[in-house]
């Protein structure tokens, strides 16, 4: 299940310069939740509530949100630093009219660098002309008033720099007036971002920027990742179709913003899951936070706990229990709700939220089918996938047939476990049972099995890890294991509940050994981005001057709320999802490249993941579940006999779980290769039905909430499964002798997160490894055989 664990995760946003390439801001919908994980994670010693160096505060503040209590009034401690950062948190006090105001000046001082190139004779095109200046500069004021003195790639950074942060405000920010300037800026930057790419004068002094370079002897003496800077922006000029007429251009450049402005139509409705309630033919109702509604009755088997955190009303003269569609508290009604038509309206509500993206996906999946065919590509896909490590769209559809073919028979036979016990269970309850198994009886059932078969119940499970001791404890865990130490700081931040910190090297007595800034926001408020994500903020990188700007990355989730008879505790899935994000968080951490284009998880979005999935592994050894788990009223760590319940619960249903991803990934690609339009409703509902076994009955349009084809992630869902092959044979060969031992947490540091994208993925894993990368790890892991895969890798 570890595998099954990492398919769930969400995964890092990225900068939204060269739109065309990313697709959009990334989002997530349903398809990235999964159905369940047993998990935890700890270090060697003799610790349950963790209280290390520099952790008082933390914890003290995670059980201030373990009360029951106004989450608004929460107030982040400070503590007292031996070092001072040699670089400042960023303030976050912007106005609405600061956000766009910045945002117009920026995209005016990077105008006028690209005027500046674009206006350079063939002979004066040189490396420090065109593609890095040798000037130093200081700071941002430095772009936005010297500007055309910088070259494109510190052009670009500080672009990068100035824009990142005001457009994170759309996501997390708690003022309607902020959020709204925040969206409206982001779409300043991504028509910005259109016309910066298709500038033919600019793509010009590239490339005699290159033949001098290469003419005058340089090239050889430029580093490798200095080569690759240069090749990948004259690719990123040629993917933008710069080598076409100039009509072709002109249309280009028009479906580019159309499209990147339909993307962030979607992406708004999706940050806030705007609902939309039909009114009949005269209006549409758009509402900010949808809901459910049940009686008690209704809600027959769902946790008393859970029950008293959903607000209750009256609807005439019956009491009822608005249940939200995040992920808290309409999840425990698909695994609990013993009445079937209960969870049926539950996932028909769940599935059709965001009924409003239903058109803009039609619209955007147009345009890019458009949008390939003036590039000369066969498909969107074709495209998508050329600079990654699959290449083709073909290859994702290989990937996926042959993985399909291998899952299905085990699928079934999972299937048939899951309708013996609805069988049954419809038999002893006078229900009528029709042979199906149904896409709201799946997360029911395969509860069911594993509470039946292993004794294991989730919730259980679930009181051993308190928010309180599970977040410092993964942070201990990392802190140890890579070689750093995080210091509290009370700063500026967006909202009140979120966590600041500067990160150092875990021996710094000066301000060389500083890292960089984390960011914790990690409770679900009203108009908050509704999953889990994180943000490389500010990249890292060396400034012309040989110092270096430091990076900031900031993680955005929503655990569970207190209730007013537990305190804030942890799904287990919750609990795989913060190990899993700190993964990105480190990767943008620790990554030491030259260049900002390159830090951290800019990589291949189908090695992206890896990492991340890779460190999941953590959370399935015994001593670790041990160290992490502290129940809320005990403080009794997990037993012998819970632990080995839920390492057996590993590949429970696996078959199932992953031909579920499966569907998603081939939706996605289907989507992608087609040269057609067609109804995407019922394509996604009959698409589920044949590939992941399970029925519905009326067709829903869950295409609305599936956020990956919309930001970042289209023709990429694949990417999940992909990736996956890399952690399970990362973690095979280095980590699984001593998953915990700081020298190997130091070879993946120097050999993987050091070097982010500058370099070929494969280089960095065949480093890390000592060899190829192989696929025996994975088929192992998932199917207990080292069989081999046709799929391409």
């Amino acid at each position: 299940m570890a595998l099954r664990n990492a398919l769930q995760r969400v995964h890092p946003k990225w900068p939204k310069r060269n739109m065309l390439q990313w697709g959009g801001v990334l989002a997530v919908g349903v398809a990235a939740v999964g159905l369940r994980s047993i998990t935890s994670a700890g270090i060697p010693g003799s610790f349950r509530v963790v209280t290390p160096p520099n952790y008082t505060s933390i914890v003290n503040t995670l059980k201030a949100f373990s009360r029951p209590r106004s989450f608004s009034a929460i107030t982040i401690p400070s503590t007292s630093m031996a070092i001072t950062p040699p670089q400042p948190p960023p303030e976050w006090t912007h106005s609405a009219e600061d956000v766009v105001k910045l945002t117009k000046e920026c995209i005016a001082s990077h105008r006028a660098v690209e005027d500046k190139i674009g206006a350079l004779p063939p002979s004066d095109c040189t490396y420090e002309s065109v593609f890095v200046s040798s000037r130093p500069t200081d700071d941002i004021i430095f772009f936005m008033i010297s500007s055309p003195q910088l070259a494109l790639e510190a052009a670009e950074t500080e672009f990068e720099s100035i824009t990142e942060p005001l457009s994170f405000y759309q996501n997390v920010s708690p003022s309607k007036a902020l959020r709204d300037a925040s969206t409206d800026a982001d779409g300043l930057v991504r028509d910005y971002n259109v016309e910066s790419s298709m500038r033919l004068d600019v793509f010009q002094a590239k490339l005699a920027a290159e033949k001098n370079i290469k003419s005058s002897g340089l090239w050889e003496k430029l580093s490798s990742e200095e080569q690759r800077l240069i090749d990948k922006m004259i690719l990123e000029g040629k993917r933008a179709g710069l080598g076409l007429p100039e009509a072709e251009r002109n249309t280009l450049t028009k479906l580019q913003k159309e499209l990147s402005q339909v993307c962030l139509e979607f992406d708004k409705n999706f940050n806030e899951e705007n609902v939309n309630i039909d009114g009949g033919i005269f209006f549409w109702l758009i509402l900010p936070q949808g809901v459910v509604s049940f009686t008690k009755e209704d809600l027959d088997g769902v946790p008393a706990d859970v029950i008293s955190g959903y607000t209750k009303r009256t609807e005439g003269s019956t009491e009822v229990y608005d249940v939200t569609f995040k992920t808290p508290d309409i999840f425990p009604v698909f695994k609990f709700a013993t009445r079937p038509e209960t969870r049926q309206k539950a996932y028909e509500g769940h599935e059709s939220r965001l009924k409003i993206n239903v058109p803009l996906v039609e619209k955007f999946l147009g345009l890019r089918r458009e949008i390939a065919k003036v590039l000369k590509y066969p498909t969107w896909a074709d495209y998508r996938t050329e600079p990654k490590m699959v290449k083709t769209g073909q290859g994702v559809v290989d990937f996926l047939d042959d993985l399909e073919a291998k899952l299905k028979p085990v699928g079934l036979k999972d299937r048939e476990t899951l309708l013996g016990l609805k069988k049954k269970e419809h038999e002893e309850r006078g229900l009528p049972f029709d042979g199906n198994l149904y896409i709201w009886d799946y997360r029911y059932y395969d509860r069911k099995f594993i509470e039946t078969s292993l004794e294991l119940d989730d919730m259980l499970v679930k009181e051993y890890f308190p928010v309180s001791v599970v977040v410092p404890a993964i942070m201990q865990i990392y802190q140890s294991l890579l070689g750093v130490r995080f210091e509290t700081i009370n700063g500026s931040t967006w909202h009140p509940d979120v966590q600041q910190f500067s990160v150092w090297e875990k021996d710094a007595t000066d301000a060389s050994g500083f890292i960089g800034y984390c960011y914790l926001d990690l409770f679900p408020r009203e108009s908050k981005y509704s999953h889990a994500a994180v943000w490389p903020i500010l990249s890292g990188y060396t400034k012309a001057d040989g110092k270096r700007s430091y990076p900031l990355a900031a993680m955005v989730a929503n655990l569970a709320k207190s209730t007013p008879d537990k305190p804030a505790l942890m799904r287990h899935d919750d609990v795989v999802t913060f190990f899993h994000e700190m993964g990105h968080v480190f990767h943008g951490l620790l990554s030491q490249t030259k260049f900002a284009k390159f830090h951290g998880t800019k990589v291949a979005r189908d090695f992206v993941e890896a990492p991340s999935q890779m460190l999941e592994n953590w959370c399935w050894e015994p001593e670790v579940l041990t160290k992490m788990s502290s129940h809320y009223q005990t403080q009794q760590a997990l037993s012998p006999a819970l632990i080995d319940k839920i390492i057996k619960s590993r590949y429970v249903n696996v078959g199932l779980f992953y031909l579920r991803q499966v569907f998603f990934a081939k939706f996605d690609i289907k989507v992608h290769t087609d040269q057609e339009a067609e109804d995407y409703t019922l394509l996604w509902n009959n698409l589920r039905e044949k590939i992941s076994l399970v029925k519905s009955e009326k067709p829903c349009p869950g295409q609305g909430s599936f956020g990956h084809i919309s930001g970042g992630y289209d023709a990429g869902y694949y990417g999940y499964t992909y990736s996956l092959v890399f952690a399970s044979d990362m973690y095979s060969t280095v980590f699984k002798g001593g998953p915990l031992d700081p020298a190997r947490g130091k070879l993946y540091r120097d050999k993987i997160l050091k070097y982010g994208g500058s370099r070929e993925e494969l280089d960095s894993l065949e480093d890390f490894l000592g060899r190829p990368p192989n696929s025996d790890a994975f088929l192992k892991e998932l199917f207990g055989t080292e069989a081999t895969v046709s799929a391409s890798l």
